[in-house]
């Protein structure tokens, strides 16, 4: 049955589902914040700045009207990056077409708060239907390929969960249904962190051994956080935790992986961040889930490390060498 779905945001992320949700038979709105993007959108039906090569299908309308954009909508997915959803969704709250369902499809913290997106959006959207989670291992190129891909979709309303199962998914997408939105949103969040240390690894020409061990380690670290805020321990080995580490930390396509293999090379994170459009959710969620780890009174070594790297407080060499040279202890103590 077509819907008709506003996609807000139209980086990588947002025109990739919107493609999607328009090549699977829905009525696509895209947002772009800039007049100038949307017109550039539809002139030459092509992003191409974030999404190039892929054409942006007949039922897909970009626009720069909120309005338009969320009008009539049975859903609206969320897809500006982690620090502008709260200011879009406070400009959208007025114009929301009753209690449509919000799709949360941005993985982060927000700094400060320490909010999840989904409490975000909760708070700008008091009035909205319920609020999915959208996450799991996906690189937006790849969906638009129409390539084979699996999310998850978190929320506390079955029903609705298995209405954004049924109207999101598609033979090139399978979803799988989940209650767990605080583990859904914490794995997508944290692994960016990871991520970003896999490429320092990779940069540093360290080999497999190592980087399969940071990932292990790495895994365990978020598992430790997200259960603490009150997870379920599954959910970080699925496809929202372990599937989503996996790709970030190995796939050519990761942002936050690139930013490490920079940090790696040389490069300051001020002239890494000032050479791409792309934003790393990790860059800004390293602070975050430390000041969230203080918080519950968990470890996070990795991540801790990675801070130091980020601001320039250590060299990725030393930040490896700190790793391995703590004390030794039993694996799942």
């Amino acid at each position: 049955m077509t819907q008709r779905i506003g996609v807000l945001g139209s980086g990588s992320w947002g025109t990739a589902l919107a493609v999607h949700l328009a090549n699977t038979g829905h009525e696509v709105q895209l947002w772009a914040r800039d007049a100038a993007v949307s017109s550039a959108l539809a002139a030459s039906r092509e992003n191409a700045t974030y999404l190039p090569t892929i054409g942006l299908p007949a039922a897909l309308t970009p626009t720069s009207d909120l309005r338009a954009a969320v009008e009539d909508a049975q859903f609206i997915v969320m897809a500006v990056p982690s620090h502008g959803v709260r200011a879009v969704a406070r400009a959208a709250n007025p114009l929301l077409p009753g209690a449509c369902t919000i799709v949360s499809a941005t993985k982060g913290l927000e700094e400060g708060s320490l909010l999840r997106m989904s409490q975000v959006l909760r708070e700008e959207l008091p009035e909205a239907g319920e609020i999915i989670a959208l996450s799991g291992p996906s690189f937006a190129l790849e969906l638009a390929r129409r390539l084979p891909t699996a999310l998850v979709a978190a929320g506390q309303s079955p029903a609705v969960v298995e209405s954004v199962m049924a109207h999101f998914g598609s033979p090139a997408l399978r979803l799988y249904g989940s209650s767990d939105v605080v583990g859904v949103e914490l794995g997508g969040a944290l692994k960016n962190i990871i991520a970003i240390a896999a490429g320092v690894v990779e940069g540093l020409g360290l080999g497999h051994n190592a980087l399969a061990a940071l990932m292990t380690r790495g895994l365990a670290e978020l598992s430790r956080l997200a259960v603490a805020a009150g997870a379920q321990r599954d959910t970080l080995s699925g496809l929202a935790g372990l599937g989503d580490l996996v790709l970030t930390c190995t796939g050519d396509l990761s942002r936050n992986r690139r930013v490490g293999l920079a940090l790696a090379k040389g490069q300051s994170l001020k002239d890494i961040l000032a050479g791409t459009r792309m934003v790393a959710e990790g860059v800004r969620t390293t602070e975050a889930a430390l000041a969230l780890s203080a918080k519950h009174g968990i470890e996070l070594p990795i991540a801790s490390e990675m801070s130091d790297v980020l601001s320039g407080r250590t060299d990725p060499k030393t930040a490896i060498r700190n790793l391995m040279g703590r004390k030794q202890k039993l694996e799942h103590a």
